[in-house]
């Protein structure tokens, strides 16, 4: 299993809430990435965490939406 998939996985098993707290804490992490990148304080070595930050957001995103559809019946 890949590690997008096992991160995938850990997501699906999670509830709404602890998915809202996942997005807060890469949130969080995404901002002192670029603020480091800003100042160019040792992102270099690191620079592809922001992209993979990203998607997991998008990844995390998705899947709140899809909940969210599946309670209204859409």
């Amino acid at each position: 299993m890949s590690k997008r998939q096992a991160f995938l996985e850990r997501l699906r098993q999670m509830g709404d809430a602890e998915l809202v707290q996942e997005l807060e804490n890469i949130y969080r992490e995404l901002f002192n990435l670029r603020q480091q990148k800003a100042i160019g304080k040792g992102v270099v070595e690191r620079s592809h965490r922001i992209r993979e930050l990203r998607k997991n957001v998008a990844r995390i995103k998705t899947l709140l939406r899809e909940r969210e559809l599946l309670r209204i019946g859409a």
